[in-house]
């Protein structure tokens, strides 16, 4: 009696499974995993990489002296500006005053360059139509001699102004030099003008980082390398005299605001940018 149970039961079974089987071979074939999104294939994209500049590993500042970034507010009857006289040029914060920003504070003010006569930047608010106004340039050695020193022309306009060397100054290798730009907006008084400092460098380029800007297809692949490597005026300069002659370019001018946001200029990355005629 139980080998007959038993022999139903498994008849029973084998009807159902065959019956589930057929049922199932009736129905559309699914993948037994759980649903996975379509990828599509990957369209081709351009390079998206800006320029961003990155800090020399563990840099030994150039000069014990501190530098000033941006000029302190409203000096020497100079009207009050949005926003302050500034060097384009990295800043390393040295103290904490408050809740001010690193515009107002002093601190390392420096950068690198491969360049015997670079062209520094600077922002400058006030304007040509100031009265009695004056603004000046200089460039010292390590021993407070004159490399270079003229007399700047206020821009029309609040701009970005570049001031190339003459070919009757230079940087020598391996040599830091300190630069300074002071607007007077009263000559008339002797107050202290607005100004700003910091240091430059010369220096020779390792090996490896010659050939891969010997490799570079482009400038602006030559720009991302100088940002990379910490070598900032190079960069800087390529990128300006770029930005002067395709100032309509979209690209060109999300790379510059690439560039100045990487040293926390996003307040001036915008602004009009000019270069002054070199004065021998």
């Amino acid at each position: 009696m139980k080998w007959i149970l038993t022999t139903a039961l498994i008849l029973s079974s084998t009807t159902q499974y065959s019956a589930q089987v057929i049922d199932r071979a009736k129905q559309p074939v699914t993948n037994k995993q759980p649903a996975q999104p379509v990828k599509t294939p990957a369209s081709p994209q351009q390079p998206t990489s800006r320029p961003v500049f990155i800090l020399p590993k563990a840099p030994a500042p150039l000069s014990p002296v501190s530098g000033r970034r941006a000029g302190m507010g409203s000096r020497d009857n100079c009207p009050a500006v949005s926003t302050p006289l500034t060097a384009l040029v990295p800043f390393q914060e040295e103290q904490k005053v408050g809740k001010q920003t690193n515009n107002s504070i002093i601190g390392t003010v420096e950068g690198l360059t491969t360049l015997e006569r670079p062209t520094f930047w600077f922002y400058i608010p006030y304007t040509k139509d100031l009265s009695n106004s004056s603004a000046e340039f200089s460039l010292q050695d390590s021993a407070e001699n004159d490399v270079y020193r003229n007399a700047i022309a206020l821009p029309s306009k609040p701009s970005i102004i570049g001031i190339s060397l003459p070919s009757t100054a230079s940087l020598k290798l391996d040599k830091t030099y300190r630069w300074y730009l002071k607007v007077r907006c009263n000559q008339e008084t002797a107050s202290i003008p607005v100004y700003v400092e910091g240091d430059i460098k010369r220096i020779n380029l390792e090996e490896r980082v010659v050939q891969q800007l010997e490799a570079a297809n482009e400038p602006r692949q030559k720009i991302i390398i100088y940002a990379e490597k910490g070598i900032w005026f190079d960069a800087l300069n390529m990128l300006a005299e770029i930005h002067i002659s395709n100032y309509k370019d979209a690209s060109v001018e999300e790379d510059w605001q690439s560039l100045l946001q990487s040293i926390n200029l996003n307040n001036i990355a915008t602004m009009p940018l000019i270069k002054l005629p070199t004065r021998e």
